[in-house]
């Protein structure tokens, strides 16, 4: 049983380490730059030991996006006192901090961007499902919260809010904090620096038009 026992840890700790490796080289390189074989040699295995791990480079890059996402902290994840102030607080504290987030936790948010933008179909399948039914920023909690507090309407299903500040609220930050993927939300015109609080400020008050409690 020990022998066992030990196996099992020595397959999970090559596991995470292909994991910690992969996720930064997908980072680096994007889905379709990373190759398996630099990630294989980096850990020191056979490519094929990759693939009995994880399947296929699909397999991986879902894996290592997993990961990164829950790495990521979850909007009620905000200081205390801000979420004491509310939902709106809290929403307008992560936009705000959006740069500096980017910044701090580069490899597991380029890892989220890159499964958002950079895989086709085959992949963008199983990332929605694990996003629907994971919730891991925790969207429907935050939603919620809101709704409890009387800031959110009550009249639509929670879970339609939830998928709403799901998507645009994601994509505003996307676009806040890499030019290269501006899906052109915010920057139709030329990027202007000066103009981020003025849209930040914009952002909010046409999602409170849509959401916002009466």
């Amino acid at each position: 049983m020990g022998t066992e026992q030990a196996s099992s840890r020595d397959a999970q700790a090559k596991r995470d380490l292909i994991l910690d490796v992969a996720m930064r080289h997908f980072a680096e390189h994007g889905y379709r730059g990373a190759r398996v074989e630099d990630i294989a040699a980096e850990v020191g295995v056979a490519k094929g030991t990759v693939f009995l791990h994880f399947g296929s480079k699909e397999g991986l890059f879902l894996a290592a996006y997993e990961r990164a996402v829950r790495m990521l902290p979850a909007w009620l994840d905000a200081p205390q006192e801000v979420v004491e102030r509310g939902f709106w607080a809290v929403l307008e504290y992560w936009l705000r901090r959006t740069e500096q987030f980017l910044s701090e936790e580069w490899v597991p948010n380029r890892v989220a961007m890159i499964g958002r933008y950079d895989t086709g179909l085959g992949l963008r399948r199983p990332i929605s499902r694990f996003m629907r039914s994971e919730d891991p920023y925790g969207t429907l909690e935050f939603v919620e919260f809101g709704v409890r507090r009387g800031e959110i309407r009550d009249d639509v299903d929670v879970e339609m809010l939830a998928s709403v500040l799901d998507w645009v609220a994601e994509r505003f930050q996307d676009a806040l904090g890499a030019e290269e993927l501006d899906p052109g939300l915010i920057h139709r015109k030329p990027y202007r620096p000066e103009r981020r609080e003025v849209r930040i400020r914009e952002f909010l008050e046409v999602l409170r038009g849509g959401i916002a409690a009466p």
